[in-house]
């Protein structure tokens, strides 16, 4: 269980602040869910308590370190499959909410960004992969998040 105030992720949202605890009636059965309001667009979600992968903590300053030292590592293949299949690829992985994944997904397209034009749809991935690491680096850590921008952009630089 969370306490009200604490920041949270909510997959495919980002870090959220939950809000308020509710308990809703559902036909016979009564279920309690988190209001959670969601940072990067301050919009409002009730996610079910009882959801195994509906809310999870921030992440810890080793997890942090892995992200990062996952951005640096470039020696990986480069998907080279239609754009439909990457796309549907990485939006499962972003859906996950882990961190990991969205790193994993941020770093594909950066390298493939290096090989050829991205299209729209791939570079507004890009954008909302780095705005979640970038926003839920900076709430766990207490860094500010131009200079975790930076840091993420200094992983590919070549």
């Amino acid at each position: 269980m969370f306490e009200i105030g604490s920041y949270v992720v909510c997959p495919g949202h980002g870090v959220g602040q939950i809000l308020n605890q509710e308990v809703k009636d559902l036909g016979d059965v009564q279920r309690v869910f988190y209001i959670v309001k969601v940072i990067s667009n301050g919009m409002t979600v009730m996610v079910p308590a009882d959801k195994k992968d509906g809310l999870r903590e921030l992440i810890t300053d080793s997890e942090v370190m892995t992200v990062y030292n996952l951005l640096n590592d470039h020696e990986v293949k480069v998907d080279n499959s239609t754009w439909n299949r990457r796309h549907r690829d990485y939006l499962a992985k972003v859906k996950t909410g882990s961190l990991i994944e969205i790193a994993d997904v941020l770093r594909s397209l950066f390298l493939l960004k290096n090989m050829k034009k991205l299209s729209f749809g791939e570079r507004k991935m890009m954008e909302q992969c780095k705005e979640l690491i970038i926003k839920e680096i900076a709430i766990s850590t207490g860094e500010e998040e131009n200079l975790i921008d930076k840091k993420i952009d200094s992983c590919f630089q070549e």
